[in-house]
């Protein structure tokens, strides 16, 4: 049994090397051969597969899908299971709105901190940092000016009511650096990151959780500047 979950980029599973012998065997070339990880080279050979069953375009993206993966499963013998998460999930992290703290633990500022910690946020979610690091990127200037001090907590739009929380702001304000509201930083909340929105690499984790939830950026992130304005530098800042 191959469970979908397992199998995304990034990721390090005995799944994952199920899924590249099967590759291997259609003729799928992985240069440094069945692993158990799944890095460029995996992504590139199920793309190759992705074409080969008739996808075209973005939809060969080398990200497994149920139906593709499924289907390689039939050809090579193995079934496929697309309903079990994986452990670490966000289901797995996710927050009642009383859980959420409000401690902020002064991350750095600026783009080069950006980048690094969106770097962290793609590896925690199975993101590729290809897409995700200059989409994130891209959110954090446009949202907090890259995280700057000033600019972490929204006192002023329509979220920002509700009762005074520890940090002094009413509990709907958008904070941290990619301006997350706390209800949705607890229902996208990352297992394993810190509960404060405030955490860059937190509030990242679970802005990558909720586009994908609200706006169908698929797993890799190869989509997400596409499916959030907010993240592609080529189109105007509209708010997400």
């Amino acid at each position: 049994m191959v469970i979908l979950a397992h199998v995304q980029f990034g990721s390090s599973h005995e799944d994952v090397l199920t899924v590249q012998r099967a590759l291997i065997s259609r003729g799928r070339a992985i240069p440094d051969g069945a692993t158990g990880y799944f890095g460029e080279q995996t992504r590139t050979a199920y793309a190759a597969e992705q074409r080969a069953q008739g996808y075209k375009d973005t939809d060969a993206d080398g990200v497994p899908g149920c139906a593709s993966l499924t289907e390689l499963g039939r050809l090579c013998g193995f079934p496929v299971d697309c309903a079990i998460a994986a452990a670490g999930s966000p289901a797995d992290g996710r927050l009642a709105l009383a859980q959420v703290t409000y401690d902020d633990p002064g991350d750095a500022e600026g783009q080069p901190a950006m980048e690094r910690y969106a770097t962290t946020a793609c590896r925690l979610t199975g993101t590729d940092p290809r897409f995700g690091v200059p989409a994130l990127v891209t959110i954090t200037k446009r949202e907090s000016s890259y995280n700057a001090r000033q600019w972490r907590v929204n006192r002023t739009d329509v979220n920002a009511h509700g009762r005074r929380m520890p940090d002094g702001h009413p509990q709907n304000c958008s904070r941290g650096a990619t301006q997350c509201i706390p209800s949705t930083f607890a229902a996208h909340h990352q297992s394993g990151t810190a509960t404060t929105p405030y955490d860059v690499v937190a509030c990242m984790c679970a802005t990558i959780n909720y586009v994908r939830s609200r706006y169908g950026v698929n797993r890799a992130g190869s989509n997400f500047a596409d499916r959030v304005q907010q993240a592609d530098p080529r189109r105007p800042a509209r708010g997400y």
